[in-house]
C-alpha cells in the first residue's frame, strides 16, 4: 500500500503504529521520502529516536475518524 502512494513531492512525515516500525517498512518509508514516525517496539535492541510531538497528531487523526465513523445522523 505505501508503494501505491508514490513518492511525496516533498518530505512527509508518516505516521506509523509501532506495529510498523520494522526495519523493512522504515527503509521502503525512506526509500519513497517519507519520514517515519514510529515508537520502537519495547523488545527493539537500539531503539530509534523518533517525533513524541509529531507522534501525537497520530491519535488525533485516529480520533477524528472514529467520532466521523460513530456520529449518529440527526433528524
Amino acid at each position: 500500500m505505501l508503494q501505491s502512494l508514490g513518492r511525496p513531492n516533498r518530505p512527509l512525515h508518516l505516521l506509523m503504529d509501532k506495529a510498523y516500525e520494522g526495519d523493512e517498512t522504515r527503509q521502503l518509508a525512506l526509500d519513497l521520502g517519507f519520514i517515519p514516525v514510529a515508537p520502537p517496539k519495547s523488545n527493539r535492541l537500539e531503539p530509534r529516536e523518533y517525533d513524541r510531538e509529531m507522534y501525537k497528531r497520530r491519535n488525533e487523526v485516529e480520533r477524528l475518524f472514529r467520532r466521523l465513523c460513530t456520529e449518529q445522523p440527526h433528524g
